[in-house]
């Protein structure tokens, strides 16, 4: 949807585009001069597979001080962004016919990362009225003696669903009575939390070592472009990933590593402001989407994303087109409204669409306006 809306707008269309799941604020200034500085300083040689010592450490140090945490820098893989460290995690525990169990909906790449290692995906469906997270019964259900993995994301790609310390405590029991499961928690959108701290499920004793924690900075310091991704984990883990990352990217970027050596020390000044202007643009796509009839839609605590359920409109038409599915739903918005979403079939679900937030007010107040109006054409 992003690449068509780029060539629609090549074309002089004007397209409003909800579908990128990018900050549309630039990397803090103390960043960029962090790798200023590092060019200067010429550090232009590759780096070490598992990344510098001093980023390793600085992550260990946001480990202990944000989420209270220990990790040791052997315990620390730097990658090409978060992607590449979940793959790695994924094909370093998953052989051949392993179940990895994934909530849906899920961000795109789980699926196909698990399906690449040979792995199952088995998903569990999650519905909007519970905020589209799973239960620990629904989990429970879920496990087989070929289950070796749950992956999962808070907050979350494309919900937005943030869990509680309570509701991952739930989730951890479940998990601790299988000694061959493995957590891997995606915690990419940890700074992007309207609901106060964010909560980790490696947080539990019990459980810790048997958590692979994924995190970077592409969102929370707008640092997308720099791909700089990493691991905590336990350290026979954190040294497969390095083998694995060894043959395939080697060392992740000089420049990108002193530069999220930057951001990991620059204390995160920025964070609430950032945090409140995507909970006041939630605030306006929430409350627009509640007033259209047929929508249903919750409030999500987190990342940026609103991921309605528009089952609603399924047989509906406009005269010429009859809507069935998310994805109809999709380009109907894009031909009538020239607003550009995402359909929830990319996500494993396949009654919703995903709404991105992270552009301006103004635009989101224009795109809001055009979705209740090509919406109220249905019938």
């Amino acid at each position: 949807m992003a690449q068509l809306s780029r060539e629609l707008q090549a074309q002089g269309l004007d397209i409003i585009s909800l579908s990128l799941g990018e900050p549309d604020f630039v990397t803090p200034e103390v960043i960029r001069e962090g790798a200023k500085k590092a060019i200067d300083d010429g550090f232009t040689k590759y780096s070490p597979i598992a990344g510098f010592l001093d980023l390793k450490q600085a992550i260990c140090d946001k480990f202990k001080n944000e989420n209270g945490l220990d990790f040791t820098p052997d315990q620390i893989v730097v990658s090409t962004g978060a992607k590449q460290s979940i793959a790695n995690v994924v094909l370093c525990l998953i052989n051949p016919g392993d179940e990895v169990i994934v909530p849906a909906p899920y961000w795109v790449s789980y699926s196909q990362i698990i399906k690449l290692a040979g792995g199952v995906p088995v998903f569990i469906t999650t519905t909007v009225e519970n905020d589209y997270k799973v239960t620990p019964e629904q989990l429970e259900a879920a496990i087989t003696p070929k289950t070796r993995m749950l992956i999962f994301s808070s907050p979350c790609n494309p919900s937005g669903t943030v869990y509680t310390s309570q509701e991952l405590e739930g989730i951890a029991q479940v998990v601790s009575k299988h000694n061959e499961l493995y957590i891997v928690s995606d915690e990419i959108y940890e700074h992007i939390n309207f609901g106060g701290q964010h909560a980790s499920i490696a947080s539990f004793p019990f459980i810790k070592e048997r958590v692979i924690i994924i995190n970077g900075v592409s969102k929370g310091y707008a640092m997308t472009g720099w791909r700089i991704g990493y691991i905590g984990a336990p350290t026979w883990i954190a040294k497969a990933c390095d083998k694995m990352q060894g043959q395939f990217t080697s060392g992740a970027s000089s420049i990108s590593q002193k530069a999220a050596l930057a951001a990991l020390r620059s204390g995160g000044g920025f964070f609430k402001e950032m945090c409140d202007t995507y909970k006041r643009r939630r605030d306006l796509v929430v409350d627009a989407l509640r007033k259209i009839p047929g929508m249903k839609v919750n409030v999500p605590m987190g990342a940026f994303y609103v991921f309605p359920d528009v089952s609603g409109f399924f047989g509906k038409t406009d005269g010429s087109t009859v809507i069935q599915n998310p994805n109809d739903l999709s380009m109907y918005l894009l031909k009538d409204a020239q607003v550009a979403v995402v359909t929830g079939e990319a996500f494993g679900d396949d009654r919703c669409i995903r709404i991105s937030y992270a552009t301006s007010d103004d635009l989101l107040k224009k795109a809001m306006d055009r979705i209740t109006n090509s919406l109220g054409k249905l019938r």
